[in-house]
């Protein structure tokens, strides 16, 4: 977790940096989508154009608010999600998911955990997780929430490390949820508030057979430890900051880079 306010203001900053420049590439995907929208038309009707110009809009300036989201220090009956966003981003087509097997590792500065990735279960959450990595947007970011009475996981994929932060993006409906609301240890799932379309980025590790409630539909469920359990086990030991059960681990936990293949 930032140790400071001067290192919360530089995460801030950091990622509101990484959404305008992923903005401005979804901008500059659409214009090129357009121009060569109007390039097939123009071969296909034989109509003869010297240069074509086309401006897209640049949605660069939209901004996060948060304004229903659990805090991560809410009850131990919540997996808290990033409240909505607005129209800051695009939601990852769930074809990228490629409805197969995913396989990869989340490196932290306490270990690597390897982890598989079920494309065909949760498509959707799949996609968006394995964008994201793709694109680097865990990189360097801290896991603000470790439970550890009657709930065991830890969160991570909040840019800002509030609990509040998120891709720019909602989406929805749960995916691959126990009809019976247990998570057994190793299962990896998206966060979400108490709505269901409000899953982004931030995602949770269960560490210990953990059971939630099936108010809601639950939480989605798009991957499975497949190594390093002792690496989450050993940062719950440690306990959470202020000798509190759920809040930020006592020791400070970073993503380092994540890996799919």
């Amino acid at each position: 977790m930032p140790s400071s306010k001067r290192e919360r203001e530089y995460e801030r900053r950091r990622y509101e940096k990484w959404q305008q420049r992923q903005a401005a590439k979804r901008a500059q995907r659409r214009r090129q989508r357009v121009i060569a929208g109007v390039v097939a038309a123009v071969l296909v009707l034989g109509i003869g154009v010297t240069t074509v110009v086309l401006l897209g809009r640049d949605d660069s300036g939209a901004t996060a608010n948060a304004t229903d989201t659990p805090s991560p220090t809410s009850s131990a009956e919540t997996i808290g999600g990033e409240a909505r966003t607005g129209n800051g981003g695009e939601v990852p087509d769930p074809a990228v998911a490629e409805d197969r097997t995913w396989t990869g590792t989340i490196a932290l500065n306490t270990g690597e955990v390897g982890i598989e990735l079920d494309g065909q279960a949760a498509p959707q959450a799949v996609a968006n997780f394995v964008t994201l990595a793709q694109e680097g947007y865990f990189d360097g970011t801290d896991c603000h929430r470790l439970t550890t009475d009657g709930l065991f996981v830890l969160q991570c994929g909040d840019p800002t490390a509030t609990g509040t932060g998120g891709p720019g993006y909602t989406f929805g409906p749960v995916e691959n949820a126990p009809a019976d609301g247990i998570y057994p240890a190793g299962t990896i799932a998206m966060a979400r508030s108490s709505e269901e379309d409000s899953q982004g980025s931030q995602f949770f590790i269960v560490y210990e057979d953990t059971e939630l409630p099936t108010d809601g539909g639950g939480y989605t469920v798009f991957g499975q430890v497949t190594s390093g359990l002792d690496v989450i086990q050993a940062i719950a030991d440690a306990g959470v900051a202020d000798g509190a059960t759920d809040g930020q681990p006592a020791n400070r936990v970073t993503i380092e880079g994540v890996e799919t293949q």
